[in-house]
């Protein structure tokens, strides 16, 4: 499993938006379809709404990566 932290400088940021924000999607389009397939699990469970409001701390999964999110202001 890759761990990466990934920092975010909102609040919180959409499932969706976070996949092309981390390099995992190319596209919305993209981001959609791997959501809908149920390859992400957001703090350990599958996720099928791409509008899910991901926080600080939140872990991302998806195939062989796993991400924790961050708030800018954490070190």
């Amino acid at each position: 499993m890759i761990k990466e932290e990934i920092r975010i400088s909102t609040p919180f940021i959409k499932l969706d938006q976070f996949l092309k924000f981390a390099g995992i999607a190319q596209t919305g389009g993209h981001s959609k379809e791997i959501i809908a397939q149920g390859a992400v699990s957001v703090n350990g469970e599958v996720c099928l709404q791409r509008g899910k409001k991901i926080y600080p701390e939140d872990i991302v999964e998806i195939d062989d990566y796993s991400f924790t999110v961050l708030s800018q202001s954490q070190e």
